[in-house]
């Protein structure tokens, strides 16, 4: 018997894990269908490509999309301890203040940036130190890149040529302008969730970890959740928490486990035979993601991040731990504003000092440069369903990227301003000539052509769970599944609105504020 049974060990479960076992009388399970955290490719940070499509990713594939010339785009989320934060580019962003009061004012009192802050500064190690935005001692290591590419240099320059602002912080008191990233490492290694909050406390015999162990249903007693069934490496297994069952299967994982359990849309569940325990038509609805575009050059000299490959930056790396293979690869990136009346930046771009057109699956040989754009506040919203009661199957993913034409025309004027950064001096000496879409791609019309055929997500998918009180939300702001006892969703697709920016963070800071709600504390005035 257990006190709290955690399904799914992603940043939201590992953070929960930890603080819930704060508390030595308190008993923790916490199953995740994937590996443990293993694999060099996952701790060396600019090897995190090479884990794409492996036994560490659920690898998903969306429907075919309308927008998208009817293509299926693959959507990696992580299948291991640690989740999407163990495959993830390490990149440390929050959001805008908006964001989050935003989310206050549709109905979660206690969820304004001012409520939520202090959790962002206590899940955090702040390399810089401690100040009004940031924390120290906390269990995530936030640092500076160790390694930036002289291509990365470039790209800050020529933003900051056009008018776009540096800004060395974008968690800080502003989010608009350019600058490299800050990451998620520590000594030169990838710092995930689970490295972060599981490792330092494995040892506590009151939490038990089991990998491998993917849950397959809810065990539902008089309307409260009781326990959960699951396989372990095959086998059937079951396990009973005396207080509360926490659903952290991110936003894809979350809905298909509810709906798999009765609890969801009724037409639905019931069009598939499966029993309907409750009626909530939210779940698998509302889901958002980040659609992004990359533009893709020759590189005239050698400087690239191939170089990572050498003998020698490989042994710098082995011996110190340091060099280009500590690189999260994509390095530095500018929030903007395309409008003056925007009230947040609503278009982020990113620069990758390498070949990252189809997430650099076929590479050619050679040096190249990548910069990419993402409308950060997309109309278009999806959802998902269950496409069997086999809960081995891939629930259907249907994002409906492009659906509302904001979305189209903000990504058009993002490929524009990616080509004229690019056009700037501090490229004069680097820039060769343009792979993707290439030079002939001209005019808004072959620009939404490019658009379509090459569009990815850039794997923030939110929502599909939200908060809320009105009649599609799924938890309250306490993050309780409305009409069912001792169930709460505590990970992504809480949100009720994807936030202007990565969103690592923000599922951190979701779990470390569910933690205290749980707990039925507040944060400390250190906080």
């Amino acid at each position: 018997m257990f006190d709290y049974i955690i399904i799914g060990g992603g940043s939201a479960g590992c953070v929960l894990a930890n603080r819930l076992t704060e508390d030595t009388g308190v008993r923790v399970l916490l199953l995740e269908a994937g590996e443990s955290d293993k694999r060099w490719q996952i701790h060396t940070p600019a090897a995190f490509s090479q884990l794409f499509k492996s036994s560490c990713d659920w690898a998903y594939e969306t429907e075919p999309q309308s927008q998208l010339e009817n293509r299926r785009l693959y959507m990696p989320r992580g299948k291991v301890l640690g989740g999407s934060s163990s495959i993830n580019a390490m990149i440390y962003t929050r959001g805008h203040r908006y964001d989050y009061d935003l989310w206050r004012d549709l109905g979660n009192p206690g969820w304004g940036f001012e409520n939520i802050i202090p959790y962002f500064r206590r899940a955090e190690n702040q390399v810089r130190g401690k100040s009004e935005y940031h924390g120290i001692g906390g269990p995530l290591n936030v640092e500076d890149l160790q390694h930036v590419n002289p291509l990365t240099h470039a790209f800050v320059k020529a933003c900051e040529e056009i008018g776009i602002r540096g800004n060395d912080d974008f968690c800080g008191p502003h989010q608009d302008g350019v600058g490299c990233y800050q990451v998620t490492q520590k000594h030169g290694k990838r710092h995930s969730a689970a490295a972060a909050y599981i490792a330092p406390v494995r040892h506590r015999p009151h939490l038990t970890v089991l990998t491998n162990s993917l849950v397959t249903q809810l065990q539902i007693s008089r309307n409260r959740v009781v326990g959960v069934d699951y396989l372990q490496e095959g086998m059937r297994q079951s396990a009973v928490a005396h207080r509360e069952i926490i659903l952290a299967g991110g936003a894809i994982g979350s809905p298909q486990l509810l709906m798999l359990s009765g609890i969801g849309p009724a037409d639905h569940l019931r069009s598939l035979d499966i029993p309907v325990v409750q009626d909530v038509p939210g779940v698998g609805r509302n889901l958002q993601d980040h659609l992004g575009i990359i533009l893709t050059y020759r590189c005239t000299r050698p400087v690239s991040l191939v170089n990572a490959e050498r003998l020698g930056s490989v042994l710098q790396y082995l011996l110190f731990k340091r060099g280009p293979l500590t690189s999260n690869v994509s390095e530095a990136g500018a929030f903007i504003r395309t409008e003056p009346g925007q009230p947040a930046p609503d278009l982020q771009v990113g620069f990758v000092p390498a070949y990252a057109h189809n997430r650099g699956f076929h590479r050619p040989r050679g040096h190249f440069f990548s910069i990419g754009c993402t409308y950060l506040r997309p109309f278009s919203h999806g959802f998902v369903q269950l496409r069997s009661r086999e809960p081995l199957e891939p629930p259907i993913i249907q994002p409906e990227y492009l659906s509302h034409p904001q979305d189209r025309c903000v990504l058009v004027e993002g490929v524009k301003l990616c080509r004229r950064i690019i056009q700037e001096r501090s490229f004069a000496d680097l820039r060769g000539n343009e792979l993707f879409p290439g030079e002939e791609v001209q005019g808004d019309e072959a620009v939404l052509d490019f658009i379509r055929a090459f569009g990815q997500t850039v794997d923030h998918p939110v929502g599909t769970c939200k908060m809320g009180t009105d009649p599609m939300a799924v938890v309250d702001p306490e993050l309780r599944v409305h009409g069912v006892e001792g169930l709460r969703v505590i990970d992504a697709s809480i949100m009720p609105t994807v936030i202007s920016g990565n969103t690592n963070a923000p599922v951190i800071m979701i779990a470390e504020k569910a933690a205290d709600m749980i707990r039925g504390i507040g944060p400390s005035q250190e906080d």
